[in-house]
């Protein structure tokens, strides 16, 4: 008895690859998103998904609709798939952070890291594994979908499959990616990772 668990990174964004916008509201998916969230919908269409769920920032419930619309169903926010709270961080410009030595730590030593005023890896991983155990039982034998964050997902993942948090960096988590993993009671196993569409 397993369910199917198909994870999707939020699509894009304009400040995608410029800044830690972790959650700072007003992020909202530019065109090139909204083409994404569309062939997320395409892509999804036939596989029989019976809930969509999604974390509550801007950017992951414009992702869930086109999928939970063209799947007749409507989708439900869930907070503990949210983006990692980079404190201090939030809003910053990647190229502002470089040097700064509690950065250079946070990529390097994930497992133990944290951001100023902010979630710890471990913390956010924590409440993402808790919420998908609690879909996973609410839906024992269902397949469902869940819109999230990039390392919110690779935490997910390395869970699954038995990596440490600072290995994370090892794989990528691209936007508008699906990831799926089959999950029982117990247990889990990765069907599949970073799936990218041509929008």
């Amino acid at each position: 008895m397993a369910s199917t668990l198909f994870l999707l990174r939020h699509a894009a964004h304009s400040r995608v690859g410029s800044t830690l916008c972790g959650r700072m509201p007003g992020v909202t998916l530019g065109e090139e998103g909204h083409r994404q969230a569309r062939a997320l919908a395409g892509r999804l269409a036939d596989e029989a998904i019976e809930a969509v769920y999604s974390s509550p920032l801007e950017r992951a419930r414009e992702t869930a609709a086109p999928v939970a619309a063209r799947l007749g169903l409507d989708p439900h926010v869930e907070d503990g798939v949210t983006e990692i709270d980079f404190g201090h961080w939030t809003g910053r410009d990647f190229a502002s952070l470089d040097g700064d030595p509690d950065w250079i730590r946070w990529n390097a030593e994930r497992g133990t890291a944290r951001p100023p005023q902010g979630e710890s890896m471990a913390e956010a991983q924590a409440r993402a594994l808790g919420t998908i155990e609690r879909l996973r039982a609410r839906h024992p034998e269902g397949r469902i979908a869940v819109v999230s964050h990039a390392d919110v997902i690779k935490s997910v993942l390395a869970a699954t499959l038995g990596i440490a948090l600072d290995g994370i960096g090892r794989f990528e988590i691209q936007p508008a990616s699906i990831s799926a993993l089959a999950l029982w009671p117990g247990g889990g196993k990765v069907l599949s990772m970073n799936e990218t569409l041509r929008a």
